[in-house]
């Protein structure tokens, strides 16, 4: 019984399609209740896809030296702040 942190979705595919699955399924020796853990890993997998062509697509207008330069001060930023409670604390 699903508990409150899941939802039930109803999906719809081809017959081809659910039949491929099932081979894939089978053949890795997976249950019909893996099918919930693959599809949601596939989602989320295509939206980090997505979210990723946005991300590059934002950046295209930019050389790729200013775009590494703007990674490293965000990533100095990070480290920054992490540091800084570690600090006020002794």
């Amino acid at each position: 019984m699903p508990d409150d942190t899941t939802t039930r979705w109803t999906v719809s595919v081809s017959r081809d399609t659910d039949n491929a699955l099932r081979r894939f399924l089978a053949q890795r020796g997976m249950k019909k209740g893996d099918l919930s853990k693959l599809i949601e890993d596939a989602v989320m997998w295509r939206v980090l896809a997505q979210t990723m062509a946005e991300a590059r697509a934002g950046f295209a207008d930019m050389s790729s030296e200013t775009v590494e330069a703007l990674a490293d001060e965000a990533v100095t930023a990070v480290r920054q702040a992490r540091k800084a409670p570690a600090s006020k604390a002794r």
